[in-house]
């Protein structure tokens, strides 16, 4: 891609790409103030015409500023005057801005990264300080001119910490769940762009025909090793939805490790099967797949407008033996009393802290802490004995997280099988994001009942 396809759009009189540059600036504002990475920038492009080079543009400027927070961070505070949390957080966002494109975008000109940056500044509530950011983002150009780069810190943790931009509490876990070298492998996996990966809805389609219909479009498409349902999308762009297939169900998006966890409930036709968390249904559906809409399919959930999206996929998939409840499935039983020993087959997708998606979701790392982690491992225990009661004899529950923190992991599921005999361990596996190849973090835990 060339300099030029950045540059494709913009509107009369004003430098060319300053329009994604001033959404991506509006993103970071957002994902500041407590929203979503995704969620605010699928609201940002809703609003906007632009062209599909553009919207890439946006994207990456956007989730590369926000992943990198603290690396950007630590060279404001080489370079400026004031550290970069006691910046206005207007002109912190805008400089992160402009100094990804400096140190991280090498097809774009250091010289627009600075003008557009100005340009920002000048129409944005920043007049006055529009000669900070043109003098800070020039010696940030000058330092990689020479070759100056931070000072790295002595001790390891915070050498991950500032090389990776990752949380130091992080990185201090990290080694000592997998040593120095296979954290810097969790770190470089982490800052590493995931792969686009569909999963074909056998309901409607098969994997060779969907393969052929995207072909005949211009997309470059590969077979996923161990999902034969799923299809990584190497070349495409523009809005998904305007992809071959997508309005007539033939696919969903899901990541190859999610992927792997709605068959090992080893479903059969017939079955009744309940996701206790399902929203926004990405298992669910797959699920009904599965089965062939030939079950009963119950996805719970306590959040209306996530259950709307599933019903929403549901449909579009024609995933039609799915049924939707919002509740909260710590209380499922007192709700549904009909619901003891009902189910073949339980799916605990169970809310995490998500450290296996780091790569997928930017802004993942800055919104956990230790506390956090805590208060989920409880939520964990709890939802675990609360679907237990809904499981039927000979049945089985898959207890799933996207984190690879061992006590939502390993360590919950221990506690868990301690306190009932009546369980057996079929299987347990982490899988760890690698550098080398796709996927985000999971565990998976398969429970049969005896």
């Amino acid at each position: 891609m060339t300099n030029s396809v950045f540059y494709s759009s913009s509107s009369e009189g004003q430098a060319p790409g300053l329009d994604a540059r001033r959404i991506a600036w509006e993103v970071l504002q957002a994902v500041a103030a407590g929203a979503y990475a995704d969620s605010a920038l699928d609201r940002s492009l809703r609003k906007q015409n632009l062209n599909p080079q553009d919207r890439a543009l946006v994207q990456e400027l956007a989730y590369g500023s926000i992943r990198q927070r603290y690396l950007l961070d630590c060279w404001l505070d080489s370079l400026g005057k004031i550290p970069a949390k006691k910046q206005p957080p207007l002109l912190r966002w805008l400089l992160h801005l402009g100094l990804y494109q400096i140190f991280f975008m090498k097809r774009i000109p250091c010289s627009a990264a600075v003008n557009t940056s100005v340009q920002l500044a000048k129409s944005g509530k920043l007049a006055k300080l529009a000669p900070v950011v043109n003098g800070l983002l020039r010696a940030a150009i000058r330092a990689q001119d020479s070759g100056e780069g931070l000072v790295a810190p002595n001790d390891v943790e915070a050498r991950l910490a500032q090389t990776y931009s990752l949380p130091l509490w992080l990185t201090d876990k990290l080694l000592r769940w997998r040593g120095e070298a296979g954290a810097e492998d969790f770190a470089r996996a982490s800052n590493k762009p995931p792969k686009l990966d569909l999963r074909v809805n056998r309901l409607r389609t098969n994997v060779e025909d969907l393969r052929e219909a995207f072909s005949s479009k211009g997309f470059e498409t590969f077979l996923i090793d161990g999902c034969p349902d799923g299809l990584q999308i190497a070349s495409g762009s523009g809005d998904v939805r305007s992809w071959p297939g997508y309005s007539e169900g033939f696919w969903c998006l899901q990541d190859r490790s999610a992927q792997w966890v709605a068959p090992l409930l080893d479903l059969q036709p017939g079955d009744r099967v309940l996701d206790a968390c399902a929203a926004p249904g990405g298992k669910t559906t797959h699920i009904a797949e599965l089965l062939g809409n030939r079950g009963e399919v119950w996805g719970v959930d306590r959040s209306q407008s996530r259950l709307n999206r599933m019903k929403i996929n549901a449909e579009r998939l024609r995933a039609n033996c799915i049924n939707a409840l919002v509740a909260d499935a710590t209380k499922i039983l007192n709700l549904k009393p009909s619901w003891y020993k009902y189910f073949q087959r339980i799916l605990l997708d169970a809310p995490c802290s998500g450290l296996g998606t780091l790569a997928r979701h930017p802004d993942a790392r800055w919104r956990m802490e230790p506390s956090q982690i805590k208060d989920l491992v409880a939520l964990q225990g709890i939802l675990l004995e609360s679907v237990l009661p809904l499981l039927s004899p000979g049945g089985r529950l898959v207890y799933s997280t996207c984190t690879i923190h061992p006590d939502e992991n390993f360590s919950q599921i221990k506690k868990f099988l301690e306190g009932h005999p009546e369980l057996k361990l079929g299987k347990e596996e982490q899988r760890w994001p690698d550098p080398e190849k796709s996927g985000d973090g999971f565990y998976v835990a398969i429970l049969d009942l005896i």
